[in-house]
């Protein structure tokens, strides 16, 4: 089948998905499959991918197709450069095209730095960081590639799951906190790379209680909305994926409940200027010193004012 450019105008209210094609890694369970079902619900067409086929894939598809929307799987890793191939393949010679790209696949591998392993290392960043990258990248060339075909922009949008952590180092999550932060990186990297091919290119940092968070938020309220909802999350991510987030790009959320915060670029805190040409070592220890002898000692290079947000 021939895959087909999407070439034409924008609207700054149009959240429709109707015609587009969608792929959500991590869909089996959990915020991928909410936010699969967010884009289906918005009219898309929607590639789930998972590590395996399960009766919780099955219960996913079942109720994207019952939307009315079209659906495929894709089991595999992530982090393996043949299910970024199969994940593209399928979009384009089932649905035609490609146009979202979600990606949401994630592990945790939680220890203290000390005790953390090579392998549990290896592995969180390769799910995480690599997995973002094979797919992004797969994604970003099929899309310059029909810009080019079609000698103009052309439809494309990428929301990639970064994390707090990234944000803020934890303690106890190394391997992830790299990650996240990682993608962050990649995501503004290909806001820049793809944005003149008409990609725009995002990151959220979500809270949400699914299976890999059970741990970590207490049980979900019986008699009110549940602020940790998944579903919180898949509204922003469907709206990111829209014609109306035309002029969003290279941008980071913090998302949960009905709050959506825009996290601000690194500003610089302060500069140092040595007397002449370079520092000496006296000089550069008396300015660096007496600077942060006047401030706050538990003050890093860490988004702490995200913990007001809770």
């Amino acid at each position: 089948m021939r895959t087909r450019s999407r070439v034409g105008p924008v609207s700054d209210t149009d959240t429709s998905l109707a015609g587009r094609v969608a792929i959500v890694t991590g869909a089996g369970a959990g915020l991928g499959k909410a936010e699969a079902l967010a884009l289906a619900g918005a009219g898309a067409s929607v590639v789930v991918n998972d590590l395996a086929e399960s009766d919780a894939v099955t219960e996913t598809l079942e109720q994207i197709r019952a939307l009315g929307a079209k659906a495929e799987f894709v089991a595999g890793s992530v982090a393996e450069r043949s299910t970024a191939d199969a994940l593209i393949t399928t979009a384009t010679e089932s649905f035609g095209g490609l146009d979202i790209v979600v990606n949401n696949a994630g592990i945790t591998r939680d220890k203290m730095l000390f005790n953390l392993s090579d392998e549990d290392w290896d592995a969180v960043l390769s799910v995480h960081l690599r997995g973002h990258f094979l797919l992004t990248r797969n994604a970003g060339a099929y899309w310059r590639a029909r810009s080019k075909e079609a000698g103009a922009p052309v439809y494309g949008r990428i929301v990639n799951t970064s994390s707090e952590a990234g944000l803020l180092g934890p303690a106890g999550q190394a391997n992830y906190a790299a990650a996240k932060a990682g993608i962050t990186a990649l995501t503004l990297s290909a806001s820049r790379a793809l944005e003149r091919v008409g990609v725009r290119a995002n990151a959220i940092c979500p809270r949400a209680r699914t299976a890999m968070t059970e741990q970590v938020f207490s049980a979900a309220p019986e008699d009110e909305v549940d602020p940790l909802s998944p579903e919180h999350v898949a509204r922003l991510v469907a709206y990111l994926a829209s014609p109306a987030a035309e002029r969003v790009n290279g941008q980071v959320f913090v998302v949960y409940g009905p709050m959506v915060a825009l996290m601000a670029a690194p500003e610089v805190e302060q500069r140092f200027d040595a007397a002449g040409a370079q520092w000496s070592d006296d000089d550069l220890a008396t300015t660096l010193t007496g600077y942060f002898a006047g401030r706050d000692e538990g003050r890093t290079f860490s988004a702490t004012a995200l913990h007001e947000l809770g």
